[in-house]
């Protein structure tokens, strides 16, 4: 009985060993999709400001149709999420229209003195921000996964107070705004990637988004600032 007992105990270690082990590589295999499918949603975007600087005026006419655009295919894609081909059709086609949405902003500060280099500065401040984030989030044994609410609900603020400033055209509360999301979506980024590497999203696609969004918000966030002090300047 007590060899039958080893036996068994023997196998069921074994099998829980490969169980873990085969988690393990799935969830690894999770996070370097989501990790992929973010770098390409910034080439996208990229790819989209690009084309979209040269069109600026034109975009800024037709910004609100764009940003309707924008929210509809984000709609559909977390709607078809888990339909191959077309969740990807539909992620690069929101990542390419928010970056031609971004173009007149990227066109205004680029038209200061030192506009380049602003813009510059902002993107080298969000890669850096967003990778030491990260790799905190990813070592550390905080848990930030329980700031879901609370993000949620300063987001709510955030947006709120941004569409009164659209009529207000206040350059402090802007900067204020700008402040506010600069921390607001630097805490989304621990928040996402703590998620991601536990599990926590259905598929790449999802983690990939969050993390794109997060990082789209930081630098504009950061570029405003900027962008402000440059004016001041």
């Amino acid at each position: 009985m007590g060899l039958y007992d080893r036996e068994y105990i023997g196998r069921h270690a074994a099998e829980s060993s490969f169980e873990q082990t085969q988690t393990k590589s799935s969830l690894g295999l999770f996070i370097k999709q989501t990790y992929q499918l973010f770098a390409a949603s910034l080439l996208a975007a990229s790819t989209g400001a690009y084309i979209g600087i040269g069109f600026a005026s034109t975009i800024a006419s037709w910004f609100f149709g764009l940003v309707i655009l924008e929210f509809a295919l984000l709609f559909g894609l977390y709607a078809a999420k888990r339909k191959e081909g077309l969740n990807l059709a539909l992620l690069f086609g929101f990542t390419f229209v928010s970056g031609l949405t971004l173009a007149p902003l990227l066109s205004s500060i680029l038209g200061l003195p030192g506009g380049a280099s602003i813009v510059a500065n902002a993107f080298m401040l969000t890669t850096v921000a967003f990778g030491g984030l990260s790799i905190f989030a990813m070592n550390t044994k905080r848990d930030f996964s329980t700031m879901g609410k609370m993000l949620f609900i300063t987001l709510i603020v955030i947006v709120v107070a941004g569409l009164i400033n659209i009529f207000l055209g206040s350059p402090i509360l802007q900067l204020a705004i700008a402040s506010i999301s600069s921390i607001l979506f630097s805490a989304f980024i621990l928040y996402d990637t703590q998620n991601i590497i536990r599990g926590a999203y259905e598929t790449p696609i999802e983690g990939a988004i969050a993390l794109y969004l997060d990082f789209l918000n930081l630098f504009v966030s950061l570029l405003q600032i900027l962008g402000i002090f440059g004016r001041d300047e």
